[in-house]
C-alpha cells in the first residue's frame, strides 16, 4: 500500500484537487444563485429569473465537464496532452461566452423593460424603447455567437470579418431571407417615421383593425376588439394603407346610414335620426364658432342619394374617439329603427319580380288544382 502511494501519491493528490475544486465551484454556484435570487425578488419584484436559472445550469454542467476533461489528463499520453488541453481551453471559453452573453442579455432587458415602466408612468411614447430592446438583445446574442466562432479556426474568419463592421452587414444580408430584412427594415421605418406608437388605434383593412400592443423587429401586433392578437409583418404594414384613429385629433365623426322608402316622409325621418343622434350619451359638439352663431344643427342629416328603391340618408355624428364612436354607431341604428318603426318610417328590403310564360303559367294551376283534388278525396275518404 506504502508503494502504491508513493508511486501514484501525484495522481491521487491532483485527483483530489480537481474533485476538490469542482465541489467548491459548484457550492459557490449555489450560493451565488440563491444571493442573486433573493436581491431580484426584493429589488425587482415580478422580473423573469429564468436567465438565472439558466446561468445556474450552464456553470454547474460546465464545472462537471472541465472536471472530467481535467481528471482525463491523468491517463493520456504526452501526443495528445496538447490537444486536450486545447480542447479544455475551447470549453472553458464557449461557457464563459455563454454565461457572459446571458447575464449581458438579461441586464439589457431588465433595463429596457424598467425604462418603459418609467415612460409608461409619465404618460410617455414607449415604441422606440420597446422596438430598440428586441433590437439590443438581438445585437448581443449576435455578438455572443461571433465569439463563440472564434474558438473554432476554421470559421474564425468567418467572425472577424463580421466583427470588423463593413462586413456585418454583408454576413446578415447572406444569411437572412429577403423578407426578414424586408420585415427588419419595416420596422425601422416605423420606428424612425412614427405611423403609428405603441397604444394607438389603427385601421389597415377591415378585419385588421384594433390597438397596437407591440413593434417588434419582425412584425407588429394588434389586439382587436374581440381580444383577439393580430400579428402583421412590418413589410405588409409598410405597403399597406392605414388609418390611425389616435394620429392628431383622436375626434371621429361616424356616419349614421340608412334607407327609407319612397313612401315615407323624408323631413319626419331626418327629425327623427338628429333626435336620437343628439341623445345619444357619447355624441360631442363638434360645432365651430361660426356653426353656432349661423344656428347650425349639432347632428347635420341630409339625402346622399336616390337608390332603386331608397332615398339614402345620412346623418354625422361626432364621438371623441373611434371606440365610442363605434359603439354609438351601432346603439343608433338599433334605436332610430324602433323609432321608424314606431312613426310607420319603411326601411325597404329587396323584392322580386317574377314574370311566367303562359304555357308554364297554365302547368302550374294544373298543377295546383291536381294537388287540390287530392287533399279533397283524401278528406272525403
Amino acid at each position: 500500500m506504502q508503494e502504491f502511494w508513493e508511486l501514484n501519491k501525484g495522481t491521487i493528490i491532483y485527483a483530489l484537487c480537481v474533485v476538490g475544486i469542482v465541489c467548491i465551484l459548484r457550492i459557490a454556484t449555489y450560493y451565488l444563485y440563491k444571493f442573486i435570487e433573493r436581491k431580484s425578488a426584493l429589488k425587482y419584484q415580478g422580473e423573469d429569473i429564468a436567465p438565472i436559472h439558466l446561468i445556474k445550469r450552464i456553470l454547474n454542467a460546465l464545472w462537471i465537464v472541465l472536471g472530467i476533461m481535467a481528471l482525463a489528463f491523468i491517463v493520456i499520453d504526452e501526443e495528445s496532452y496538447k490537444r486536450a488541453q486545447k480542447n479544455f481551453e475551447i470549453v472553458f471559453y464557449l461557457g464563459m461566452v455563454a454565461v457572459i452573453t446571458l447575464v449581458v442579455a438579461s441586464l439589457v432587458r431588465m433595463w429596457f423593460k424598467r425604462a418603459i415602466a418609467k415612460k409608461t408612468a409619465l404618460n410617455d411614447d414607449t415604441t422606440s424603447y420597446r422596438f430598440l430592446r428586441y433590437l439590443a438583445v438581438f445585437a448581443v446574442y449576435f455578438v455572443g455567437i461571433l465569439l463563440a466562432i472564434l474558438a473554432f479556426p476554421s470559421l474564425r474568419g468567418i467572425a472577424q470579418t463580421a466583427l470588423g463592421g463593413a462586413g456585418l452587414i454583408a454576413v446578415v444580408a447572406g444569411v437572412a431571407s429577403q423578407e426578414a430584412l424586408a420585415n427588419l427594415v419595416g420596422g425601422l421605418f416605423i420606428i424612425f417615421f412614427k405611423p403609428f406608437r405603441t397604444g394607438d388605434v389603427i385601421k389597415i383593412t377591415d378585419t385588421m383593425v384594433g390597438t397596437v400592443t407591440d413593434i417588434t423587429l419582425r412584425h407588429t401586433v394588434l389586439r382587436n376588439y374581440e381580444n383577439k392578437m393580430i400579428v402583421i409583418p412590418n413589410a405588409i404594414i409598410n405597403k399597406e394603407k392605414l388609418v390611425n384613429y389616435d394620429l392628431g385629433d383622436r375626434r371621429c365623426c361616424e356616419w349614421i346610414e340608412i334607407g327609407i322608402s319612397y313612401d315615407s316622409d323624408v323631413d319626419l325621418a331626418k327629425h327623427i335620426m338628429r333626435e336620437e343622434c343628439e341623445q345619444h350619451p357619447n355624441l360631442i359638439d363638434n360645432r365651430s364658432e361660426l356653426d353656432l352663431h349661423n344656428e347650425v344643427p349639432k347632428v347635420l342629416v341630409r339625402v346622399t342619394g336616390l337608390g332603386e328603391s331608397s332615398v339614402d340618408l345620412r346623418a354625422w355624428a361626432w364621438a371623441m374617439n373611434f371606440p365610442e364612436a363605434f359603439v354609438m354607431r351601432c346603439e343608433l341604428l338599433e334605436s332610430i329603427k324602433k323609432r321608424f318603426d314606431k312613426e310607420g318610417i319603411e326601411i325597404p328590403f329587396p323584392h322580386r319580380t317574377m314574370v311566367f310564360k303562359k304555357e308554364q303559367l297554365q302547368a302550374i294551376v294544373d298543377d295546383l288544382k291536381k294537388e287540390k283534388a287530392v287533399e279533397n278525396d283524401e278528406k272525403e275518404g
